[in-house]
Order: C-alpha cells, then sequence, then structure tokens
C-alpha cells in the first residue's frame, strides 16, 4: 500500500474546498505527514465516485453477440474504463429478465460467478440484480442466487409494454429483441403475453419477495417509478431507493433515496421526455447521481450542477451521497480512517488520477508527472 503526502492542491472535504495536506497510508485517509510527499499546486483533490447503478460494463463484456468468451477480460476493460472516470466504487447492474441474451438468468449467473473470480487493480466492484419480477417461474432462483452470492442490492423492474399487449399488438422492435434472447418473434411475443397475464399475481409475489429480502440485509429499489402512486406502493413493500423516477410527482413522493441519471444531466434533459434530472437537484429532490449507460457522466455532471449548486452538493452526488444509499459508511469523503478514494484534477479539470482503496487505478497527463518526480 502507497504512503503519499498530497501537498499545495485544493481538496474538498465535508466543511468544503481548500488548500490543504492530504495524506493516505494503508489503503486510508490518515492524519499528519507519511511517505513521499507531492507537490500537487494548481489540481484539485475530490472524493472518488461512488457509481450505484451503472451498466456500460455491458459493451465490455458482450462487444458482439458470443465474442467474449472469458468474462474476466472483459471485467479488467471495464474497470480501466471506470477508472479512467473517477469511478472508485462501481455498482455494476446486471439484468436478470425475459430478454435473455446477456440480460437473461444464463447470463447473469456467468456474469456472478466472474466477477466472484476477479481479480482487479483495486476498483470496489459490486454487484445490483436487477429482476424483472413478472417473472413467476424465476423467484425461487432468483432468491437463490442472491444468497449464494451474497448479493446486496437488487432493484424490481418491469420493462414489458403493458399498452401494446393489453391491445393485441405487437410491441415495436420485437424482431430485433427476438433475436437478442435467441427466440423466435413468435416465440418471443407468446412469452410477453403470458408474463403481462401473470402481472396481478407478481404484484403480490414480489411484495412477498421483498419483504424476504429485506429481512436479509439487501439493499432493494424500484425503477423508473411514474406516479406518486407506483412510488408509495414500493415503499409500502420496503423498497427505499427510487431509480430514475421518471415524473417529479413521484420523485417528490419518494421519502429519500432518489437516484437520478448523471446522463440527463449532461444531456440538458432526459433522452425520453422524462423530468429533467438537473431540475429535480435544484429544488432539492436527489440524493446521488448515477452513470446509467455512460461512465464519464456523473464526473461530468457533478461539474456542470456546481455551477449551480456549489461544488460540494454537487460532487455528494457522485460521493458521499450514494455511499450513504449503499451503507458504505467508510468512503465518499475525505476524512482520516475513511478508505483513500480520491480523483485528482489537473488544472483543465481532467482526471489525471484515480485512487481506490490506496492504489493508482489510473494515472495520466500533468499529474502523472508530478508522481513520476
Amino acid at each position: 500500500m502507497l504512503q503519499l503526502t498530497f501537498t499545495g492542491a485544493e481538496v474538498l472535504r465535508p466543511d468544503g474546498l481548500s488548500t490543504s495536506t492530504l495524506s493516505l497510508s494503508d489503503g486510508q485517509i490518515v492524519e499528519g505527514q507519511v511517505g513521499r510527499v507531492i507537490d500537487l499546486s494548481g489540481m484539485r483533490i475530490l472524493p472518488g465516485i461512488v457509481d450505484m447503478h451503472g451498466d456500460g460494463f455491458e459493451r465490455h463484456l458482450a462487444p458482439r453477440r458470443g465474442a467474449m468468451k472469458d468474462l474476466g477480460q472483459g471485467l479488467a476493460s471495464a474497470e480501466a474504463e471506470l477508472a479512467a472516470n473517477g469511478i472508485t466504487t462501481a455498482v455494476l447492474a446486471q439484468f436478470w429478465s425475459w430478454e435473455g441474451g446477456m440480460r437473461g438468468r444464463d447470463f447473469a449467473l456467468r456474469f456472478l460467478n466472474a466477477l466472484k473470480g476477479y481479480q482487479g487493480t483495486g476498483t470496489d466492484l459490486q454487484v445490483q440484480l436487477r429482476f424483472e419480477y413478472a417473472m413467476l417461474e424465476d423467484y425461487s432462483a432468483f432468491e437463490a442466487t442472491v444468497a449464494e452470492h451474497a448479493v446486496p442490492y437488487v432493484v424490481f423492474n418491469d420493462h414489458l409494454p403493458h399498452k401494446a399487449l393489453e391491445k393485441g399488438k405487437k410491441p415495436p422492435r420485437l424482431t430485433g429483441q427476438a433475436l437478442k434472447g435467441g427466440r423466435s418473434p413468435e416465440a418471443h411475443l407468446q412469452l410477453m403475453q403470458g408474463l403481462h397475464a401473470a402481472m396481478p399475481r407478481a404484484e403480490g409475489a414480489v411484495a412477498d419477495l421483498a419483504q424476504r429480502l429485506s429481512a436479509r440485509g439487501v439493499i432493494l429499489g424500484s425503477h423508473d417509478d411514474a406516479t406518486a402512486e407506483v412510488r408509495a406502493t414500493w415503499q409500502a413493500r420496503g423498497v427505499s431507493v427510487s431509480e430514475f423516477p421518471e415524473t417529479r410527482v413521484a420523485a417528490e413522493a419518494a421519502e429519500g433515496g432518489i437516484v437520478l441519471g448523471a446522463p440527463n444531466v449532461v444531456r440538458g434533459g432526459s433522452h425520453s421526455g422524462n423530468v429533467s434530472a438537473a431540475e429535480l437537484i435544484a429544488d432539492g429532490l436527489g440524493d446521488a447521481l448515477a452513470s446509467d449507460y455512460h461512465y464519464p457522466a456523473p464526473r461530468q455532471a457533478a461539474l456542470i450542477l456546481a455551477e449551480e449548486v456549489g461544488l460540494q452538493r454537487a460532487w455528494a452526488l457522485v460521493s458521499s451521497g450514494p455511499a450513504a444509499l449503499l451503507g458504505l459508511q467508510d468512503r465518499g469523503e475525505l476524512t482520516p480512517g475513511k478508505r483513500a478514494d480520491l480523483v485528482i484534477l489537473d488544472a483543465a479539470g481532467r482526471i489525471g488520477a484515480t485512487l481506490a482503496g490506496g492504489r493508482i487505478t489510473y494515472l495520466s497527463g500533468a499529474v502523472a508527472e508530478r508522481f513520476m518526480r
């Protein structure tokens, strides 16, 4: 483990930004000067990014259908991208879905086994399983998998195209989705119709499942809440996290635990016409920003929001905020005793170094030159 003392940089601590000394030893932030001293004058040190929902790793694990046989190599590639974007804790959001392919049960099991055996460079890779709760026949296997792999975070999804199915229509993009799942369009449609018909039973089953998982200490979330009634229903089931609420009323109904999409902020709004994440944050709604599908987005979004709400509050949305929702009390702030998870920005605001648990996971440019002196 490194023993380093950084001097001259602006450091973002819980009480704000100031030019001060920051030291790390044995993977933790420590007081006083230790080890080698590195002058980072003109640069900025921020807490490492805690990304509590990202599926950008999918492109590394399956760049083309069937192309990636060794998922461990894909995880290494994903970790490199995470580190280059200042992410020190990454929750990899893996589907367990009727959609099949790399979102199906078999791939989820392959992914969990690969992650279990993966030895990375230092980034804390955690897992979230996204369960399509209409899959009544999968409940037993899913619950057993959560227990076997000690999955800490489960999110309940429902991506069925209910409106089209209710009208007896073929959903859009049916053929493409069927091929990804390894089915004929006819078989894929029949599967969706059966799951749609089972939704009344699934509502009762998921409430019982949520209760059992919660009793084990699993963090539970819902996805794309559209109404206040939907969010209230999930909260009554003990589902505390609301990922990417689609409307303001759904966000206002949430009793905390609101995770918003960082790409929504970067784009200046939702790509699908949902509520603006930046507007919710400006109104005090939102506890965390997540990468969703684009790992550069948390850093970009936080720096954009800093212009409106200040760096301390904006960066908390990608560090201490998500750490608190995940129950990770050992990170998210640059204070003695916390994990040495940090990001060093150069004078232009680019990431020059990422350290996770006191290990260098990314080093580049002017910051690298300072380290090498």
